[in-house]
């Protein structure tokens, strides 16, 4: 380097507040439909893309950045499901053409949710070491997947109805997390608390 060069470091800012938004936000709209309180898929298509898919990647990328192997784990596997989510329900409502319509057989779906559930189980125990808001979000992440891959499966109502639930405890957790991140950033101190690692 000469002598006049400078070398100048960007520090990104910490993602957490926009990638737990954006899960908080497709779960409420997601579980809304699976709790009969709203109907039809078309307008969760836009929102599992923009807020569950892109604002999860961008988290995921800046927290590569930061060099947050969690962050850019979780938000990048959850934010990619939500694309792919959103793709498999414009197949069902033959977006695509009738012949990938024709094809959709919901047990590809039990395989996919069974999948997710062992990372998700990964991720889990990963949390441990972080904070207890992290770990609630997860742990019912993955009675979320549990219940998808038992109703995908055909194995009853109750397995639906358990993932309903369990994905609406995860946007309130969601929304929770994501204002007290901010807030306690914000404000230099911890105005919410978070709750403290299991595993140190």
């Amino acid at each position: 380097m000469h002598e006049n060069e400078t070398n100048i470091r960007i520090e990104p800012a910490d993602p957490s507040v926009l990638g737990l938004t954006g899960l908080a936000m497709v779960t409420l709209v997601a579980s809304s439909e699976k709790l009969g309180w709203t109907t039809g898929l078309s307008l969760l298509i836009p929102w599992a893309i923009f807020l569950g898919g892109f604002a999860q990647l961008i988290a995921c990328v800046y927290d590569f950045k930061k060099n947050n192997l969690f962050g850019a784990t979780a938000f990048g596997i959850y934010g990619l499901f939500w694309i792919a989510v959103a793709a498999s329900w414009m197949i069902k409502l033959g977006v695509f053409g009738p012949i990938l319509a024709q094809g959709y057989d919901v047990r590809q779906f039990g395989v996919i949710f069974s999948g997710y559930l062992i990372i998700s189980l990964f991720i889990t125990m990963a949390a441990f070491k972080l904070n207890k808001a992290l770990i609630a979000i997860l742990v019912f992440i993955d009675f979320l997947f549990f219940g998808l891959t038992m109703s995908s499966f055909g194995m009853g109502e109750f397995w639906y109805t358990l993932a309903a639930w369990s994905e609406l405890t995860i946007s309130l957790i969601g929304f929770y997390a994501a204002g007290a991140n901010l807030l306690n950033k914000m404000y230099g101190r911890e105005l919410l608390p978070l709750g403290k690692p299991i595993w140190k």
